[in-house]
């Protein structure tokens, strides 16, 4: 699927209350799990050690950090809606966020998108974006919550 193309407050407005799409499929690797957990120093073993993952916790294998799961929002949310004619983008929040369930290791998931509002603040459009984390083949999300991002057209 083609990223919708937004260059205007008024081509954003178009889409409030609607759903904008979703990402292609990424899969979780353990290399991409360790790889974070070496960024932030998070080498709890139900991230880290496979074998006792598979032995002792409770999901039969290693898990992704949430965080890591909530990281990648950039790379997916190009995918579904690509911003141009921008000058900057801030990551300006996240609210009512939720990780409902865990990613284990080898997973697929994808960003589905839905605007909620869009309000031009002075110049500054901020966009606030349901979105959810879907586990493919697995019916609960991985997350859900609301992102808000601030967006300054040149």
């Amino acid at each position: 699927m083609q990223p919708i193309s937004i260059g205007s407050f008024e081509e954003f407005e178009h889409y409030i209350a609607q759903e904008l799409g979703a990402s292609d499929y990424f899969r979780i690797t353990q290399d991409q799990i360790q790889l974070f957990a070496d960024a932030t120093n998070d080498h709890q073993w139900i991230h880290c050690d496979p074998e006792r993952a598979k032995k002792e916790g409770a999901f039969g294998n290693t898990i992704a950090h949430g965080y890591l799961t909530l990281s990648i929002v950039p790379f997916l949310w190009e995918q579904i809606v690509q911003v141009n004619n921008l000058k900057m983008m801030i990551n300006y929040g996240i609210e009512n966020f939720r990780f409902a369930q865990a990613v284990t290791v080898d997973s697929e998931v994808r960003l589905v998108a839905r605007l909620k509002n869009v309000a031009n603040l002075r110049g500054t459009v901020k966009a606030e974006v349901e979105v959810k984390l879907e586990i493919k083949d697995q019916k609960k999300p991985a997350f859900t919550g609301l992102l808000i991002f601030l967006y300054h057209f040149n």
